[in-house]
């Protein structure tokens, strides 16, 4: 559910807005709103302070209140802690997550881009391309949160909605990009809104003559059977783990059954998978920020590999598969940034896996790889005399 901010002239709900329209500005992902302290925002991967203003334990019940309406406020008082989705304006977008600490309230805003991201503005890999593509199997995409791995899949289900026709069913908490009807139709269900659980949904979207099916994230043993059935019976599955690579992504999903259960379940995952994409986000050296991945791609070879748990060859098959699959490991990904100009040697240094593999690697070519990064600096005066600096 979205609330008009309109309908709150006055109140602490006003100021937000002021913050969240200066972290747009300055092209920041996430506005942090804490009780005793002031308002910070991601800025380039860095959380900076805006302005030295302290929000009170008063206010911040008071932005609450108006954010979620008195009903939802009341539920927000007896749960502690709450998903929400917030339109300020037509053209802007927030997933929000609101909870009480020991000086009172703090909610912390996440860009929801209003623009569908396409694939090639995106600038995806065209090996992921191929994963819009199949008929049947699972896809994840994972990695920590704040990665990108929405903007991701957004992009891969939009990639689907202008090439194909299909029936896509996406299961969110909550519904994040919002995606038009083109060639496919496609019903967005929101946890708590449109459905009670990932798994009821899951198991009503099997009656629902779905062809592809979008589940937020896989949180339990039984969305995870359910997504691995689905997966098994000719749907194309997506969804999301918070893990950091696709050997843990796998580790992660079979170590969440009991010991008697894993060998069909590594059966199943070693059938069913078509493709981990774990990603993290690099510093550029102009200033932004880009998606680092590492891709795995199903072969016969890797099938193999997690059928008889050798998962410990896995990141070996990956790289050797780059020329011939698409596959990469992080690693790889990074060294091409770098070779790229997108990143600098410092970037690409730091979060190599293998930092001396990565040194000699950059041993041949000389240079930096790339200009230095780029700062930014601004100053922001706000109603109330706050000040944005960025450093």
């Amino acid at each position: 559910m979205e609330i008009d901010s309109s309908q709150y002239p006055n109140g602490q709900l006003e100021r937000v807005n002021k913050y969240l329209a200066a972290m747009i500005e300055h092209k920041g992902s996430d506005l942090h709103v804490k009780a005793g302290s002031n308002f910070r925002a991601r800025i380039q991967g860095n959380v900076t302070p805006m302005g030295d203003q302290i929000l009170t334990r008063d206010e911040s019940l008071g932005f609450a209140r108006d954010l979620l309406g008195e009903a939802k406020f009341q539920q927000f008082l007896e749960t502690k802690e709450m998903d929400w989705m917030y339109s300020p304006t037509k053209t802007s977008r927030f997933r929000v997550n609101l909870f009480f600490q020991l000086n009172g309230v703090s909610a912390v805003f996440r860009v929801i881009p209003t623009d569908i991201p396409s694939f090639d503005d995106y600038q995806l890999p065209e090996v992921l391309r191929t994963f819009t593509q199949k008929e049947r199997g699972l896809v994840l995409v994972t990695g920590v949160t704040g990665s990108g791995k929405s903007t991701t899949l957004a992009s891969l289900i939009n990639e689907v909605n202008e090439k194909r026709k299909k029936h896509i069913i996406t299961i969110e908490d909550p519904v994040e990009f919002v995606h038009q009807d083109k060639q496919c139709i496609i019903n967005q269900r929101s946890l708590g809104n449109d459905t009670l659980s990932f798994s009821n949904a899951l198991k009503a979207a099997l009656r629902e003559d779905p062809d592809i099916i979008l589940v937020g994230e896989m949180r339990d043993v039984e969305t995870v059977n359910l997504a691995l059935h689905a997966a098994d019976t000719g749907h194309l599955v997506f969804s999301t783990l918070h893990t950091i690579d696709a050997k843990e992504t796998i580790n992660r999903i079979i170590g969440q059954f009991p010991a008697n259960e894993q060998p069909r379940v590594r059966l199943s995952l070693a059938s069913t998978i078509q493709g981990i994409v774990s990603q993290r986000l690099v510093k550029t050296v102009d200033g932004g920020r880009k998606a680092a991945m590492e891709i795995l791609v199903k072969t016969a070879r890797v099938e193999q590999l997690i059928m008889e748990n050798r998962d410990y060859e896995i990141i070996d098959t990956i790289q050797e598969g780059k020329s011939q699959y698409g596959s990469q490991s992080f690693d790889q990904c990074l060294f091409d940034y770098y070779q790229e100009g997108y990143i600098s040697k410092e970037e690409a240094l730091s979060g190599a896996t293998n930092p001396n593999d990565m040194k000699l690697k950059m041993g041949g070519i000389g240079g930096s790889g790339g200009s230095p990064t780029m700062t930014s600096s601004a100053r922001i005066d706000t109603e109330d005399d706050d000040v944005f600096d960025l450093k």
